[in-house]
């Protein structure tokens, strides 16, 4: 991949997307292909396989998806299956017929069984149960990631996956009916903050433990693994730190300036009680993450307030 390959970010305009697009340019690479929702519903597959055909891309980055928190996962299975296993099916596919030389899918961490060993490493796929309350979202990461292996293995196809820890930054969804829990923390004590709220309730017991992962150092890798890496072997990504989700909200709450209370809603589900990633194949590859949790919290907080 130099800098003049034509390189298709696919969802380039969410989270990860629009951080993998930074990072690129910044590493000198000009020649992007790049679609809206609007111009490219990568659930249509003639639509899919015609602009690959047209447009002829080398290198695919498959960072479409649709994603979402507890909530948004527990109201909207089927569209949480049905969404994504149509997007990555239909680009992978498409991607290998037109002769791609390389694709990279994005994963998650969640596709690991709900009570893994921990740190987790890659081999724990598909060795226990999920957790329930992001299941089809898993379910259908685990159908990408063995496609794409499915598509090495019987067409000789290049196309690696990398699994990501929890992520955030600018960009990220700070609606509190489908965001992920850090975004929808400081959504919640920036607004508590603002209207001078006595408390903040938040979900689960506090307990639960998480790995965060700012999303620049996650594009950063996903450009690393697209030059360094091409083995179908699946690759996690981190931090190799973890907090539980009580340190996280007193983080955030010193981050915000929210005076009130913290409380936690013991009723509502926890989640996974701990998801730590074992990093130890990337990093002997030669990568790490260069930003802190706290300075990273504080640079999406600071791209939040802006008008």
């Amino acid at each position: 991949m130099d800098s003049g390959s034509r390189i298709f970010v696919a969802g380039h305009r969410g989270l990860v997307g629009s951080a993998i697009c930074r990072s690129l340019r910044s590493q000198g690479f000009t020649n992007l292909v790049l679609r809206t929702r609007a111009e490219l519903d990568l659930r249509n597959q003639a639509a899919v396989q015609h602009f690959f055909q047209e447009s002829r891309p080398e290198f695919v980055f498959l960072a479409a998806a649709k994603v979402g928190g507890i909530l948004a996962n527990s109201t909207y299975p089927a569209d949480f299956l049905r969404d994504n296993l149509d997007i990555q099916t239909n680009v992978i596919d498409a991607a290998y017929r037109a002769g791609v030389k390389k694709l990279e899918f994005l994963g998650s961490s969640c596709i690991y069984p709900k009570l893994a060993p921990q740190p987790i490493r890659e081999e724990y796929m598909l060795t226990g149960e999920l957790e329930p309350t992001n299941e089809w979202y898993a379910i259908a990461k685990i159908a990408g990631i063995k496609m794409a292996q499915a598509y090495t293995q019987q067409f000789g196809f290049n196309a690696i996956s990398l699994m990501p820890t929890n992520l955030y930054g600018p960009g990220d969804n700070f609606d509190l009916e489908s965001s992920h829990v850090l975004p929808a923390m400081l959504r919640k004590f920036h607004d508590a903050k603002t209207t001078q709220a006595v408390e903040v309730v938040l979900w689960g017991s506090g307990a639960p433990r998480r790995e965060f992962l700012h999303v620049d150092d996650l594009a950063e890798a996903a450009v690393f693994l697209m030059r360094h890496y091409d083995d179908p072997q699946i690759v996690n990504v981190g931090s190799g730190e973890e907090v539980t989700i009580r340190e996280l909200a007193e983080m955030v709450q010193q981050i915000t300036g929210y005076q009130g209370r913290i409380a936690f809603d013991s009723s509502k589900p926890d989640g996974t009680p701990r998801k730590l990633l074992d990093t130890s194949r990337i990093s002997a590859l030669g990568w790490k993450p260069m930003r802190t949790l706290r300075s990273g919290i504080e640079s999406t907080y600071e791209w939040y307030k802006q008008p």
